[in-house]
Formats: structure tokens, sequence, C-alpha cells
């Protein structure tokens, strides 16, 4: 999307001016201990419960840190529907106006919710590629502000905040899973985390963005299917994540893993029967891996998996 990627790396301090900045529009979401079956035996797994933040999933953190630092009094974005419903959320809170454009195929529940909130919502295309397209084509014409949602600093700065929870209410934790859309999440909680754990990047089948690019050495477009393409599934990697990625130690990041349909959806189905935790398929990836095997821990150390959101159209299936 030209004129929405910066050349900014985001650093420590840029995640906590925006941990003040955030601190009266977000909640503080907490953590929670469960025992989950993976294929090696029962696992303790420490859960940082996003799903509870402002409209159900960590994107509001990095949309009101953008809107925030612009004086604009109408600002556009692009979402295949979780960062539309943050920017609704963000922009109505703060008294200004939002054009969201989202692909036919956005989750029902998302879009009503950005309606609801007082967004003008335009659905082009059948692919997040197309809806993109037509956000830059109008922030070309209008010159209207884009918050996107991924490949932005601000954007990252703000998911980034979410990193620094994690530390200071599981400094134990030495490994998280993380699911993987555009990269923004794990972009700005690996500057949080630099030095203190490992990010283990979950991405579905489906949703190969950094898995693709880890294997090529920069961002490709990839395929945007299955149940968690809604929130997981942008056309590619964002390059500020990647540039914030790339080269770096394995301290700061894991190669990506990939998960299956069924993985994904089993997982969801154990988060609401045993948890009573509402999670959408992109939510419930980061579980996937390990309940499925697709990652396993190489040692004893405590583990973490952040459920990032909870906007699923209705109750999980439960086997």
């Amino acid at each position: 999307m030209s004129g929405a990627v910066s050349s900014d790396v985001v650093s420590l301090e840029d995640l906590l001016a925006a941990r003040e900045r955030l601190h009266p529009h977000v909640r503080r979401t907490p953590v929670m201990g469960l025992r989950v079956p993976t294929p090696r035996g029962p696992q303790e797994v420490l859960f940082k419960l996003e799903l509870l933040q402002v409209t159900g999933v960590f994107k509001v953190r990095g949309a009101f840190n953008a809107l925030l630092q612009t004086p604009a009094e109408k600002v556009l974005a692009c979402s295949g529907g979780n960062h539309g419903l943050a920017v609704a959320h963000a922009a109505a809170a703060l008294g200004k106006r939002a054009i969201i454009f989202v692909p036919l195929t956005a989750a029902r529940l998302k879009v009503e919710g950005m309606q609801r909130l007082g967004a003008d919502v335009r659905s082009v295309g059948a692919s997040p590629r197309e809806a993109f397209q037509a956000a830059d084509d109008m922030a070309r014409d209008s010159g209207l502000p884009m918050i996107h949602p991924y490949d932005q600093a601000e954007v990252i700065a703000g998911q980034g905040t979410l990193g620094l929870e994690l530390l200071e209410q599981a400094p134990e934790v030495r490994h998280w899973l993380m699911a993987v859309g555009g990269g923004g999440l794990v972009a700005g909680c690996s500057v949080a985390l630099e030095g203190r754990a490992q990010i283990i990047p979950i991405e579905p089948e489906g949703c190969p963005g950094l898995f693709e690019a880890q294997a090529v050495g920069h961002p490709v477009a990839v395929k945007s299917e299955g149940c968690a393409s809604t929130s997981l599934g942008p056309p590619s990697l964002g390059e500020v994540p990647w540039m914030i990625l790339r080269d770096r130690p394995n301290h700061r990041l894991a190669p990506c893993v990939l998960v299956d349909e069924g993985a994904i959806l089993r997982a969801q189905g154990w988060l609401w029967r045993e948890a009573r935790l509402v999670a959408e398929p992109g939510g419930a990836t980061a579980l996937a891996a390990l309940m499925s095997g697709a990652w396993a821990p190489a040692d004893d150390e405590p583990l973490g998996v952040v459920l990032c959101g909870g906007n699923a159209d209705g109750l999980p299936a439960c086997e």
C-alpha cells in the first residue's frame, strides 16, 4: 500500500510511550494457567487472555496508538475484520470518523460491529488484496491518513504493549506462542521481549505469510484461505514487521510453524469446552500448534500462549 509503509524501526521507547498513551483506552488483560493436552502428555500453559480486550482483539492497541497521534478528524482503514472493528471503536471514542474497506468475505459479526460504532464500511472484492487496493486508491486520491493494520510503526508500537504486559505478568515464561497475520503483533512483542523470551510464531496452512517470508528472505504475496483467514489472512507479511524481525537472533523469533484447519478448530472447541473461553479461529491458532504437536517445547521452561482474538460468529463446536 503506497504511503502506508514507514521505514522507522520501532524501539522499546516507542512501546513505553504507547503504553502511557493507551492507558485510559485499553484493558490490561489477565493471564490464566491451564493444563493442556498434547501428544506428549498434559502441558502446563499460561494463557494471555487478549480475547477479553476491548473489541475482543489486540488490534485496538495499535488502532488507538495511531489515531491518538494524528490530528485528522477522518481516517481510512483496510481490514479483514478485526482491525476495522478496532479502528471503528477508537475513532468513535476519540470523536473521529472512519471509512473502512473490507472484503466481501469479512466476518458478519465484525462488519456489523463496525457499523454500530458509526464507521462507513465499504465492502470491496472477494479478497483482502482487493479491499486493500481500494483503500490505497482512496488514500492517494483524498489525502486522508491510512491506519494500516500492521505495516505502520505507530500500529506496531501499540501492539507491542501486549509484550510489555507479558513481561510484567509472567516474567518466568521463556516461550510465547503467537498467531501471525500481517506481523504487527509479533514484531511489536519481539521488541518488548528482546532477550527475555522467545516468540514461537504460528500460522494457518492457508495463510502462510511469515512462513514464506522466512523461506525466501522477504515478504511475498500469499494465499488467504481457511477458517482463520478473516483475521490472519492479509495479502502478505508486512514490510515494516519484516524489517524488525529479519536477521534477528533466535531468542527473538523462532521459525514459523504451520497448523492445519482441523487442529485450529479442535483447539477452538477445547477452549470453549474446558475453560468457557470463546476464541475465534485466529485466536486459537497458536494453541493449535501445541495441542496438535506441530510444535513441542525442547525443555521444561515455562510456556505461554497468547489468545489474541475472541470475535467468533458463534459458539465453537464441541466434540
